[in-house]
């Protein structure tokens, strides 16, 4: 019974193994050539897989695209909870998140998949969809906590969140381009401090 169950586990690490190799292949040629020029054979080549693993894991190339555009996601909305865990105030915790969104967006090539491509390639209501369930929700519980105590009506909380969520890529996008991060981090507190 013991060894059955250690064959599972192994076959379970090898399953985990390979998906994680094929999104990390995935991602290295989708970010160095773009989608279109990123064939399959070149990515299982790369993760050192079967054709036959790929399709295991993924239904499609797009399949996978989302794969790694959902990933990027939920690392930037991991490095927002993890520098926004010890803010001493509302405000400070919105904008440590703020700070915190604009280095994860600084990896090579995360604007690129999340910004451009993504949108492109899965569409505008899917990317609000990984959006709404990664950093967008991070930026929407930031505001309700800073905004409990002033004076807004519950209504704006929607379309500032999708306001401020637009202001942040925007300033993602220029920075990705060689603008200063700096400026755009003083800009976004400047917008916030109503917040205060």
């Amino acid at each position: 019974m013991q060894e059955k169950s250690t064959n599972r586990r192994s076959n379970t690490q090898r399953s985990n193994d390979t998906r994680a190799a094929l999104l990390k292949a995935a991602r290295q040629l989708f970010v160095a050539n773009g989608y279109a020029q990123t064939g399959t054979p070149k990515i299982v080549s790369a993760a050192k897989v079967t054709r036959g693993a790929l399709y295991h894991h993924f239904k499609d190339k797009k399949d996978l695209f989302e794969s790694v555009v959902t990933h990027e996601a939920q690392q930037v909305a991991a490095q927002i909870d993890l520098n926004s865990l010890n803010s001493l105030t509302r405000f400070d915790n919105l904008m440590a998140g703020c700070n915190a969104y604009f280095d994860a967006m600084a990896v090579p090539g995360r604007t690129r998949l999340l910004l451009i491509d993504g949108p492109s390639i899965l569409g505008h209501d899917q990317m609000e969809l990984i959006n709404s369930q990664t950093a967008g929700e991070k930026l929407h519980q930031g505001l309700i906590l800073a905004i409990e105590d002033k004076q807004f009506s519950p209504q704006l909380l929607t379309p500032l969140t999708e306001l401020l969520s637009a202001c942040f890529d925007k300033a993602a996008l220029a920075i990705a381009q060689g603008d200063s991060a700096e400026n755009y981090k003083d800009a976004i507190r400047l917008l916030l401090e109503r917040f205060r």
